[in-house]
């Protein structure tokens, strides 16, 4: 069933290229249909879903690969991935279904989501690191042809940036992965093993490069300060739905190696640099909330609010690594919190970058001082923007405070001085309603002048995303249900 969900989306996208003679509409339409299969077998899979016990997964399958060198197809959900594999699918549909009215190339643009979208997949699912490896370069190639053939203002440029920046992550990334490998006794790439029995145990030294790679890799993935500088052109030039998927999705492979890959794999050396991550977390809020502050142009705002929620993320796995006699239920919360965090951001910043995709299509302009009083003509796109701007500030009723308290109740709990990422919810909470006041209020002016609202299409991707977001910040548990067991695993390995 796994294989299954993880290989559909890119099979179809084979069946639309050797289709060349496939109707525009009719590749649409097979795009969404496409994903919202997929969609449906992950909500099966959940329901379904049975907590496995310490150590083991559900849904797990595994052939034979390279045996040579300790590497197999491995893959398999808990309560880390599971949740993210759904988030792929909720951010794949909703952008099929805001794709709907594309008119530029859309068949081979409905192939090429397919791909990535299978390539996502098959990080979050993925239990062996070469495979894991596999499927994150794959995501890399997919959003570089994204960005490049679909972008705007300078897309070769930024697109070539994103890659070459990516890649570099990715190659320090395998550095690191063929160092647990040679640590392992016996040798081995699966991550199960890895996970169980730790590599480089007795080198510290060794341990520490190692880790050093890996964070490195997945730290310009996610991206922290000071590896996010290929993070705001590529947002800015990449397409809406582009943006989407890259915020929404292929940053958190990142995170989620964190969670994933380097604290249980290097339990040693993450608690020896813990210390190390939280600061990285702290300096990522306070600087992505600042310069988010500075930007006129809404998609750049938008994608430095990105750095300062994932600077959350790596503020709590951080802390995590911080081990005490008192600190584990704190650690478990402040693991839970992350993930529910990468869920959150995905959804709220999903739709924010949507809207600002809807700028662009009526206007082609991004330009916060070209707007004003949009909600008098379009009263439909400033309610989902204020909702949206309210939810990405973390305000009560939505995921993100859920996230975001939990990751603060654990890092102070764990770390004290935690709470010096505090005012970044404040910068947060002035440039979003800065944002909304220029943006919404007053009497129409310039590129605001006959804006037409959002259409149907646009209010069902767009909308689904927030509903989702309230619906986990109202009744969270159904959520925290799936992440707790697993992140208290993460913390038992952790301190070993």
């Amino acid at each position: 069933m796994l294989s299954l969900v993880i290989f559909l989306p890119v099979v179809a996208a084979l069946v639309l290229i050797v289709l060349p003679g496939l109707s525009d509409r009719l590749s649409r339409w097979a795009w969404v249909l496409v994903t919202l299969v997929d969609f449906a077998l992950l909500i099966g899979m959940w329901a379904a879903y049975d907590v496995p016990a310490a150590g083991f997964l559900a849904y797990e399958e595994r052939l034979e690969w390279m045996p040579s060198v300790g590497s197999s197809y491995h893959v398999g959900v808990d309560g880390l991935s599971l949740p993210l594999l759904l988030l792929t699918a909720v951010i794949f549909l909703a952008c099929a279904v805001y794709a709907l009215k594309e008119r530029e190339r859309p068949r081979q643009q409905a192939a090429l989501f397919l791909f990535l979208q299978s390539a996502s997949l098959g990080v979050f699912a993925a239990q062996d690191l070469i495979v894991f490896f596999v499927f994150f370069d794959l995501s890399i190639v997919g959003m570089y042809f994204i960005i490049a053939g679909w972008g705007h203002g300078n897309p070769a440029r930024s697109a070539l940036k994103f890659f070459l920046y990516t890649f570099l992550g990715s190659l320090s990334l395998l550095l690191g992965f063929i160092g647990l490998y040679v640590g392992a006794v016996p040798h081995t790439f699966d991550m199960v093993e890895l996970a169980r029995h730790p590599a480089l145990q007795n080198a510290p030294v060794a341990a520490g490069f190692v880790l050093a790679a890996i964070v490195i890799g997945l730290a310009i993935k996610t991206p922290t300060f000071p590896f996010h500088t290929w993070l705001p052109p590529a947002h800015t030039d990449a397409p809406a739905i582009g943006s989407v998927v890259l915020a929404g999705v292929l940053l958190k492979m990142g995170t989620y190696g964190f969670v994933r890959i380097a604290m249980p794999m290097l339990p040693d050396a993450w608690r020896s640099w813990a210390w190390l991550i939280v600061i990285v977390g702290i300096v990522s809020v306070l600087y992505g909330a600042l310069v988010a502050l500075a930007q006129t142009n809404v998609k750049r705002m938008i994608a430095y609010t990105s750095v300062n929620h994932m600077g959350y993320i790596v503020l709590a796995v951080g802390a995590a690594g911080v081990v005490s006699d008192s600190s584990e239920q704190a650690q478990q919360v402040a693991i839970t919190g992350a993930v529910v965090q990468m869920v959150s951001h995905g959804l709220v910043t999903g739709a924010l970058f949507l809207l600002a995709g809807v700028l662009y299509d009526r206007r082609e302009s991004y330009d916060l001082s070209a707007f004003g009083g949009l909600a008098a003509p379009a009263p439909r796109y400033a309610a989902f923007f204020a909702v949206a701007a309210f939810a990405s500030l973390g305000l009560p009723g939505f995921s993100g405070f859920i996230a975001e308290f939990q990751i603060f109740a654990g890092s102070i709990g764990t770390v004290p001085w935690s709470l010096l990422a505090l005012p970044g919810i404040l910068i947060t909470a002035a440039l979003f309603l800065r944002a909304s006041q220029r943006l919404l209020t007053g009497k129409p002016r310039g590129l605001s002048v006959g804006f037409s609202d959002l259409k149907l299409n646009e209010v069902l991707s767009i909308g689904a995303l927030l509903v989702m977001s309230v619906i986990i910040g109202l009744f969270p548990r159904f959520l925290l249900d799936l992440i707790e067991p697993a992140a208290s695993v993460v913390v038992n390995l952790v301190g070993r």
